[in-house]
């Protein structure tokens, strides 16, 4: 891995993968490893329990697909039979390797919790400590999320509703400039945990 745009992009799809070295990526298969391999990354998965897993390197090109959508396209192989070329499979490392053609997968819809997440890991800024906007969040019915922030100019908690959407990012990055709308401001007397409430479920 030679080009600097490379080391990016794995840098980028490690940080996104960690989460599932907690969590099955899908039922069945855990994540092992992100390695680095010349113009593509190669994920290993772990798929089956004790003596009968295996555990199996997917390789996915740079180029054809942004770092967001990895989780979705292994979701996909994962679930499903896959057919493969036999020029698409050699071995690494003892592992078996599947070269992944990603513009002929469609990405598995991305669950709940990983929306979330996606979500929160935007909000939390470890590097400001001492005013964190992000405090503390709730899961809720029907895809729907309470986040607790507050905001520099406020001296009370702020509960924001939003739907966990495949649509987030824009919503995420304009959060900080939507609470400061005072039309948006509603009392929150059945919520204990904030001073008000602003629903964003129709952004």
């Amino acid at each position: 891995m030679t080009h600097p745009e490379d080391r990016q992009q794995q840098a980028a799809i490690s940080r996104l993968l960690l989460y599932y070295l907690n969590a099955p990526i899908a039922e069945g298969c855990r994540l092992r490893g992100v390695l680095p391999a010349s113009d593509a990354v190669r994920i290993a998965i772990r798929a089956g329990d004790g003596e009968s897993s295996e555990t199996f390197l997917y390789e996915i090109p740079h180029d054809t697909v942004a770092p967001a959508h990895i989780p979705g396209i292994l979701r996909t192989v994962l679930s499903g039979t896959q057919l493969y070329s036999s020029d698409d499979i050699s071995e690494v490392l003892g592992m078996t390797l599947i070269r992944l053609h990603p513009e002929e997968i469609t990405p598995a819809p991305e669950p709940e919790e990983d929306q979330a997440l996606s979500v929160l890991r935007a909000l939390s800024d470890p590097g400001d400590d001492e005013n964190p906007f992000l405090i503390g969040f709730l899961m809720k019915d029907d895809s729907l999320m309470r986040l607790y922030v507050q905001h520099p100019d406020c001296s009370g908690l702020i509960g924001v509703d939003i739907h966990l959407t495949d649509t987030l990012t824009a919503l995420t990055a304009s959060l900080p400039s939507l609470i400061e709308e005072t039309e948006r401001h509603q009392p929150a007397p059945d919520d204990p945990h904030c001073d008000l409430i602003v629903d964003l479920t129709d952004c």
